[in-house]
């Protein structure tokens, strides 16, 4: 694997701190947007019915393109692929408590995340936010580097389009599918 896409030694990483940006996100609900999706989709999900997982990233990288200057100093920036292979892994578990669809979510366009989506063989489709549409709507915590805005990461789990849960901040992040799996066992 690329090193600069793989797992890094975390302990190397500096851990994003809770700044408060997803405080006012519990209990939200979610505005009517529709995202285009890596299956060729659009999907709109504050009308999904059910239970819905959204891991929010800043950016996948990709074999054999540097990341941006400074990325594993920018903490919680490093472990995109890492979180979404999680997610990917722990596909079926989740299904089996219960959520009906999982998605990836970043700022990155629909193309870029294609090529990862594939690359990956991922079993769900990857919403972009190029446009900061949802990002803007909801108040997401965001940074900028390099001229890029990007989603600091945070998952969302949403009961019929209202927050029910946020993991925020995320780190290390090929961990958080486990504990989403964690909350949702203890859920009835």
């Amino acid at each position: 694997m690329d090193p600069h896409i793989g797992a890094p030694d975390w302990s190397k990483i500096p851990a994003p701190q809770d700044d408060g940006g997803a405080k006012h996100l519990p209990g939200a609900m979610l505005p009517s947007l529709p995202l285009r999706a890596t299956d060729g989709t659009t999907i709109d999900v504050s009308a999904l019915p059910g239970r819905v997982v959204v891991f929010a990233y800043p950016r996948t990288g990709r074999p054999g393109v540097a990341n941006p200057d400074g990325w594993d100093m920018i903490p919680g920036a490093r472990g995109c692929t890492p979180q979404t292979c999680a997610f990917r892994d722990h596909f079926q578990e989740l299904r089996r408590l219960g959520v009906a669809r999982v998605f990836g979510l970043s700022t990155q366009s629909p193309a870029g995340q294609l090529e990862a989506a594939q690359r990956l063989h991922l079993p769900f489709p990857i919403l972009s936010d190029e446009n900061l549409t949802l990002a803007r709507a909801m108040n997401l915590p965001t940074f900028v580097t390099n001229g890029m805005t990007l989603l600091k990461r945070l998952t969302l789990v949403i009961d019929a389009g209202q927050i029910a849960k946020v993991f925020y901040p995320v780190f290390p992040p090929d961990r958080n599918a486990g504990e989403v799996i964690e909350w949702l066992s203890s859920r009835p």
